[in-house]
């Protein structure tokens, strides 16, 4: 049988628009929070979205979706530590931290309450978030995120090592990070790690259940890192939760010509 091959640039490709995963032209700024500089986009006015992208990722994820979302919201996209343009000289990255991270942006903007959409890493950072604090999220949406990491996620990570990527690994990896090859190789040497952690995530139902914000959870029923029962659990487990499984979605699915993610996310956000 061939070894599996997975790194988590196959992780930005499944979760990315085509034409979302390049580094963009900076049209936002960066701000110093717990020891990083971190950076991030603003668009539009009024209410506060924020967006958070995957591991491996960066704000220009959400390139293609920035337009129509910044029509209605003040729209805050960050590159979070160690991504994109942001840095990590501590070379480590958890959720509970990255959480923390988010807050001290919001901080420093004077944002106090905001909604927020978050793709894998970016979903697990709003549980912290939003169990750490609860006030402060009003609504959330959560894409291919997990409370835990199951054995077929950690296998995957257990696979994914700095030695396996190609040249095309640090081509796609230059393309979204502006530190080059050091940061794709930090980056993936962090996703490895992963397979060793059980306290970052580790989200009880009784945990969930203090989640005040309204959310939509957002899953495919094909997804390879976290199967359908962990977003069902969450969906069980958060007092006023919405579930979405969408069928054949393999990891974070919501860039599919076919399925409508922006319009059932802004109505879902603009209840009350």
């Amino acid at each position: 049988m061939p070894r599996m091959r997975m790194s988590w640039f196959l992780v930005v490709l499944l979760a990315s628009a085509p034409a979302s995963a390049q580094l963009p032209e900076s049209t936002g700024r960066s701000v110093a929070v717990n020891g990083i500089a971190m950076h991030y986009e603003s668009h539009g006015s009024g209410e506060p979205l924020v967006l958070l992208h995957g591991f491996g990722g960066s704000g220009a994820m959400w390139a293609s979706m920035v337009p129509e979302l910044a029509a209605r919201y003040r729209v805050i996209v960050p590159d979070l530590r160690g991504h994109g343009r942001s840095t990590n000289p501590s070379r480590t990255f958890t959720h509970r931290q990255s959480a923390l991270d988010v807050l001290a942006l919001m901080d420093s903007l004077g944002i106090r309450r905001f909604k927020a959409m978050g793709i894998s890493t970016g979903g697990m950072t709003l549980l912290h978030i939003a169990t750490r604090v609860p006030a402060r999220v009003e609504a959330m949406v959560l894409i291919g995120a997990t409370t835990y990491y199951p054995e077929q996620a950690r296998r995957i990570m257990r696979l994914s090592t700095v030695d396996q990527l190609r040249p095309a690994d640090y081509e796609r990896g230059r393309r979204i990070h502006a530190r080059g090859d050091a940061q794709v190789r930090e980056l993936e040497e962090q996703f490895h790690a992963f397979k060793d952690s059980y306290d970052d995530m580790n989200f009880t139902a009784p945990f969930l259940s203090t989640i005040t914000a309204r959310t939509l959870v957002v899953h495919g029923d094909r997804d390879e890192f976290f199967p359908v029962e962990i977003p069902v659990g969450m969906y069980q487990a958060i007092p006023k939760a919405e579930l979405w499984i969408i069928p054949g979605g393999r990891h974070v699915p919501i860039f599919a010509p076919e399925v409508p993610f922006v319009a059932t996310a802004l109505r879902f956000l603009a209840k009350e």
